[in-house]
């Protein structure tokens, strides 16, 4: 492979220098590297981050593919900067065997453009009955370490008590989609002053909150760890800041429309708004941008749900819970989060790429930008301001929630172990 030089970039923000790569590894970084027999790259004023991981990715293969496709949502993922996504187990077939996740991880060895790790479920068929076959995902070639129903709620709490147990043996997580079933029976939107006045089935705070309050509890009473799916509450917040401080072992997420977007939006009727968990409040937006700023919530994760059109183009209580997210989370992230001063380059690095890569165990990933490091990378041109046009999408969905919306930055290169995969916001 040939020699790549990014001359003049920012450093997960900070003082312009020049990165220097050889084949698959960060050979040097410093100022006034030579560029004889390398390929450059003018970066200067850009912003260079670590690949960002995502946590929280729905591929969809095996089973509809008319959504995505291991492929279609890995060229996405480049696109927005990530060089790893953990593939969610809720497919047809579900991921609960080694064959499925084997397949999974294999179609993600064949795309090339980012690392695929599967997530394999915590019960059979996402039923809630019965464990899967964690021990064995974990040690198929896939080498699984994250488990979850996402999509489902392991709502038995002897299934989740046993499952954390499990994992424990392993150093594996399980990633809990919080939402008591019951209390959400027939909910199209978040349970508020708007949902009263559109008449629509409310979905309460407290149906996440009591899962998170439970399963952090379990949590500690069985030494292992848990990890937070999309956590969208102010109520969320205050529950696993208290666990922290008990020294338990929980980490959580949220995503960038949870970071954005409100209840109010519901009042259009635009299916593109419905979304697991909902859109919340005001208060909610400010509580969760607070806890990611002061590492209450420790990452990012995007939730990628593509849908078809049809799945989408309908009255709002047929429509399909889901955004698409992997192409426009980044921006999102500059927006709420650093263009508002609550987090810098390197926090967003912190948050997007090292942290995750932690959590999920995925090797070689968000990684120091420093020599000898994998040449795993995306650059950002954070001046840019554009109108966001799903026409565009490397996704084989278009199930936006920011379309014609105006965000700020964009990715224009992303390297995985030394291989350009997005050329000048060109994929490769």
């Amino acid at each position: 492979m040939s020699k790549i030089l990014i001359r003049g970039a920012k450093v997960l923000g900070g003082e312009p220098q020049d990165v220097l790569i050889d084949g698959q590894t960060i050979a040097q970084v410093g100022t006034g590297l030579p560029a004889e027999g390398a390929e450059v790259v003018e970066a200067g004023g850009k912003v260079l981050l670590p690949g960002l991981v995502d946590l929280h990715t729905h591929l969809r293969e095996p089973g509809r593919e008319d959504s995505e496709t291991v492929l279609t949502g890995t060229r996405a993922a480049a696109s927005g900067g990530y060089t790893t996504v953990f593939a969610m187990a809720n497919t047809f077939p579900v991921a609960d065997t080694a064959g499925v996740v084997e397949q999974v991880w294999r179609l993600g060895k064949e795309s090339g453009y980012c690392d695929v790790q599967p997530i394999g479920a915590v019960t059979v068929g996402l039923e809630g009955a019965k464990l899967a076959e964690l021990g064995a995902m974990h040690e198929s070639a896939a080498g699984v370490t994250v488990f979850s129903d996402d999509g489902k709620c392991v709502h038995d709490a002897v299934i989740m008590r046993r499952a954390l147990e499990y994992v424990k043996a392993f150093g594996g997580v399980v990633a809990q989609h919080a939402q008591e079933p019951r209390l959400t029976e027939g909910a199209q939107m978040n349970e508020g002053v708007v949902s009263a006045e559109l008449g629509l089935g409310g979905w309460p705070a407290v149906a996440e909150e009591s899962i998170i309050a439970r399963d952090v509890l379990l949590a500690e009473h069985v030494g292992s760890r848990v990890h937070i799916c999309h956590l969208s509450t102010a109520g969320s917040v205050e529950i696993v800041r208290w666990a922290k401080s008990r020294g338990i072992d929980v980490t959580a997420e949220v995503t960038p429309h949870h970071l954005l977007l409100t209840d109010e939006l519901v009042r259009s009727y635009n299916p593109v708004y419905k979304v697991n968990p909902p859109l919340r409040t005001e208060r909610d937006v400010m509580a969760l941008r607070e806890a990611l700023a002061d590492g209450t919530i420790d990452i990012v994760a995007t939730d990628h749900a593509p849908h078809p059109h049809e799945d989408k183009d309908c009255e709002w209580a047929a429509a399909a819970m889901g955004m698409v997210g992997l192409e426009t989370a980044l921006s999102v992230v500059q927006e709420t989060m650093v263009d508002t001063g609550l987090l810098d380059w390197a926090g967003v690095a912190d948050r997007m790429s090292f942290t995750p890569a932690r959590i999920g165990r995925a090797a070689g990933q968000g990684r120091p930008v420093s020599a000898g490091e994998p040449a795993n990378l995306t650059l950002v041109d954070t001046a840019y301001r554009g109108r966001v046009d799903p026409a565009g999408f490397a996704s084989r969905s278009r199930n936006t929630p920011y379309e014609g919306r105006e965000l700020p930055g964009r990715v224009t290169h992303t390297w995985l172990r030394g291989k350009a995969t997005l050329v000048d916001g060109k994929l490769t």
